[in-house]
């Protein structure tokens, strides 16, 4: 008889999984500048979601990727995740007092150091993937891969656009552009590092697309709608931030409705994409049912 998958268990397992590696592979608080590091840790270790380590591991159980590589994988696009929030609470960005329910970096330091940790967590990422003891060519492409989807076509080309468009109107087209690349690529990104570290073959990685692009657009749309009907305590963030700064959304052009409407079928078509996988996709299915049906 075949054993049910515990999804909980697996969450519980892999969210603590992802705390220690982040705990190893980041520099000790002591290490000078000890302010810097303090901070980096500050950052990266604040709590959150930890989605896009999660979607690592999921993707690397559908092959045999090595537990170090995944380790690695992980804690590597946590870091480029944390950095990207760092920089967008600046004020010379979003301009945001609040992340994971408590002061944002430039708060709890100042801002000249909040800059620094963007910096420093961003060239960490890379320093751990190059340091991974794997295969050349796993090594060489999850550096590309996280690079891409890190760079002026993906995460900061996206929030280059979204800067560029407060205020105005951008249609339904622009809008998934913007958040395809701002938002998509990284969780893109996640799922193409598991999956690498996987040995996954050309088919298994198009799969792999399919869902994270479905994934990615539900993750946004799920957040727009949380920014209009939930509260600053339960986000851990400043609630309403999108609608006060003029930003378009999915809510404001599409209607709350259909937004929830559409987020619903965008995870249904992910997880239907992954069907070839089997069991073996389990934890992916249930990540994609986290990501649509989350409160915060």
């Amino acid at each position: 008889m075949t054993a049910v998958f515990q999804f909980q268990e697996w969450l519980h397992h892999h969210s603590k999984r992802v705390e220690v590696a982040l705990d190893r592979l980041l520099d000790s608080a002591n290490t000078t500048p000890n302010r810097l590091h303090e901070a980096m840790r500050y950052a990266a270790q604040g709590g959150g979601k930890r989605v896009r380590p999660l979607l690592v591991y999921a993707a690397g159980s559908l092959g045999g990727a090595e537990a170090q590589v995944l380790d690695a994988a992980a804690v590597a696009i946590e870091c480029i995740h944390a950095y990207s929030l760092v920089h967008d609470d600046l004020p010379c960005m979003d301009d945001d007092d609040l992340r994971r329910g408590r002061p944002t970096v430039h708060k709890a330091f100042d801002e000249a150091t909040a800059l620094l940790v963007g910096d420093a967590l961003q060239t960490r990422a890379f320093e751990i993937l190059a340091n991974t003891q794997c295969d050349a060519d796993v090594c060489l492409r999850m550096i590309n891969a996280l690079a891409a989807a890190s760079g002026s076509r993906g995460m900061a080309g996206g929030q280059a656009i979204d800067l560029e468009n407060v205020g105005k109107k951008l249609d339904l087209a622009g809008l998934k552009q913007m958040h395809a690349m701002k938002t998509g690529a990284l969780l893109s990104c996640a799922l193409e590092l598991g999956g690498i570290a996987a040995h996954l073959n050309a088919a298994q990685m198009a799969q792999l697309q399919q869902y994270s692009t479905a994934l990615g657009l539900a993750f946004q749309i799920v957040d727009d709608v949380l920014d209009a009907t939930a509260d600053s305590q339960t986000l851990g963030k400043t609630a309403g931030k999108d609608a006060a700064a003029n930003k378009p959304t999915y809510v404001t052009l599409m209607g709350l409705d259909y937004a929830q409407k559409q987020a619903k079928e965008l995870q249904e078509i992910a997880i239907a994409s992954l069907d070839d996988f089997g069991s073996k996709a389990d934890a992916l299915k249930d990540l994609a049912l986290l990501v649509v049906n989350r409160a915060k």
